[in-house]
């Protein structure tokens, strides 16, 4: 399942990509975090930033570990998570456009267990909304916060 959400920012690239690489402090910009806590930091450069991450999800705390995979700097970032057989890769992405500046996100589910391809047929059809929702609230968060600095 892959699911993509974007919107146009009045920004610049480099206050953008402040704001979303600022993993350490995402809690205070993204309403959906309630927690950040950095597992492992490279000695240079975002690849290799590894972190738990903590959010609410139909009403409870759920907690997975992320990282950076891939980077270019006021360009993208990639992350990947592995969770209940689950992996899950993200891309974060800025670009130039005619209003502005775009910052997309996409989030592809990958199942790897048996359980989890079952799985995936019921999370396209219930949870694919649900996770459009979340990205443009996370989207709309970090806008918010470029927009307002």
């Amino acid at each position: 399942m892959i699911v993509v959400a974007q919107v146009t920012i009045d920004g610049s690239k480099a206050a953008i990509w402040a704001a979303i690489t600022n993993i350490e402090n995402a809690a205070e910009i993204i309403s959906g975090i309630e927690n950040i806590e950095v597992l492992e930091k490279p000695a240079n450069g975002l690849v290799g930033l590894k972190w738990r991450e903590t959010r609410i999800l139909f009403g409870k705390p759920a907690s997975v570990e992320k990282w950076i995979t891939d980077a270019a700097e006021n360009e993208f970032y990639k992350t990947r998570a592995e969770d209940g057989g689950f992996v899950f890769l993200t891309t974060k992405r800025i670009s130039e456009s005619s209003g502005g500046m775009t910052l997309s996100e996409a989030h592809e589910s990958k199942p790897q267990t048996m359980v989890a391809k079952l799985m995936s047929v019921t999370m396209l059809l219930l949870f694919k909304g649900v996770v459009k929702k979340a990205l443009l609230q996370d989207l709309n968060d970090i806008k918010s916060a470029v927009e307002h600095k």
